[in-house]
């Protein structure tokens, strides 16, 4: 099984949207192992990278969600997990920075910066963004009709 951890600032406070990642990480949970770690929201993105690299399981493989990263489209996302798998890939960690940014030691430490889109979201819409995107990548990877 697929380990997923989400490494992210601050919580989500709104409970429709707990709900929503919630039911995808249900929809994912056959293949995918997702587990959530929060850290809290800090006077500085220095200090809340320092927290979230500390949250990031050893084992895995570091995304860390950039505004400058690289964005690519569900399919090729599906791809990029699918191809890391077979390298030997069983734990992704995807991290989340808070309302200012992700830090530059967190960037630095990802094998992949990843950008969901060139628009802005909050951190707790992101988590949703993100859940969404993982449960539509293990059906393409399944070759289920989800994503069509």
């Amino acid at each position: 099984m697929l380990k997923i951890t989400v490494v992210a600032v601050g919580t989500v406070k709104e409970q429709y949207m707990r709900d929503a990642i919630a039911e995808y990480v249900k929809r994912m949970s056959r293949e995918y192992k997702v587990t959530f770690e929060e850290c809290r929201e800090c006077a500085t993105v220095a200090e809340e990278g320092e927290l979230l690299l500390k949250k990031i399981p050893k084992d895995s493989f570091v995304v860390a969600l950039d505004l400058h990263g690289r964005q690519m489209s569900s399919e090729k996302f599906a791809s990029f997990i699918s191809g890391k798998t077979l390298e030997g890939v069983s734990h992704f960690a995807f991290v989340i920075g808070g309302s200012e940014g992700i830090d530059k030691k967190v960037t630095d430490a990802a094998g992949l910066r990843l950008c969901l889109s060139e628009m802005t979201f909050t951190h707790q819409m992101t988590r949703l963004i993100l859940a969404e995107q993982l449960y539509r990548a293990m059906k393409i990877n399944n070759g289920e009709k989800y994503h069509k």
